[in-house]
């Protein structure tokens, strides 16, 4: 999750065998799919996903759970839905930087059609979730900078749960519950919140999975 040479160091002290946990089966998530995702979506859920790339791949090992690498939140614009996430190495347009982003739903999943995902909801008021994708959206529109620190002490530039923890945590909402993963290795060492910190919330019911 930090620099190229400490995820390799982090990746070679994982089992080859620990590569293959998921808690959800596998399957092609086709636009049908997301079709029927789309039927089921509410404005402030969360959609995780687990990336098959280099860094999902940490992230899902460094996680207690293992299930996803990533998550976004759920916003209702222009009578559709749309994913906001803040996300390193998926540039829109050349030059674009790592920031968080607004994209379409069909976008956030078919960057890995073949991985888990998870639609979650959380048990509060409408009112509630309306605020929190109302201010994650307001910071994809300023363009607010990945977090590639992974620095919890201010929100000057976020990384996904972050992201997610501070939106909801502005609309009186702790989605973490103040949970953390403890993280000690050379060049990596702290507490972060890991997608299965999120997903651990009392308050938050997984929808759809696939």
């Amino acid at each position: 999750m930090c620099k190229i040479a400490v995820r390799v160091f982090l990746l070679s002290l994982i089992p080859l065998s620990l590569w293959q946990i998921s808690g959800c089966a596998r399957g092609h998530t086709h636009d049908t799919d997301t079709d029927s995702l789309l039927t089921v979506m509410e404005n402030g859920d969360l959609l995780f996903r687990r990336g098959m790339g280099f860094v999902g791949h940490v992230v899902t090992n460094a996680d207690r759970e293992g299930r996803y690498s990533h998550v976004g939140i759920v916003v209702a614009k222009d009578n559709t839905f749309y994913i906001v996430h803040a996300v390193p190495h998926e540039p829109d347009f050349e030059g674009d930087v790592d920031r968080v982003k607004c994209e379409s739903v069909y976008k956030f999943i078919g960057r890995y059609p073949d991985a888990s995902i998870g639609l979650y909801r959380l048990d509060v008021s409408d009112s509630l979730k309306a605020m929190a994708s109302a201010y994650a959206l307001l910071l994809s529109e300023r363009c607010i900078p990945f977090d590639h620190d992974y620095n919890l002490e201010d929100d000057d530039a976020l990384y996904c749960t972050e992201l997610v923890e501070l939106v909801y945590a502005r609309a009186g909402v702790s989605v973490s519950e103040g949970r953390r993963t403890d993280i000690s290795f050379p060049g990596m060492a702290g507490s972060y919140i890991m997608p299965s910190d999120l997903t651990q919330c009392a308050k938050l019911r997984p929808i759809m999975c696939k």
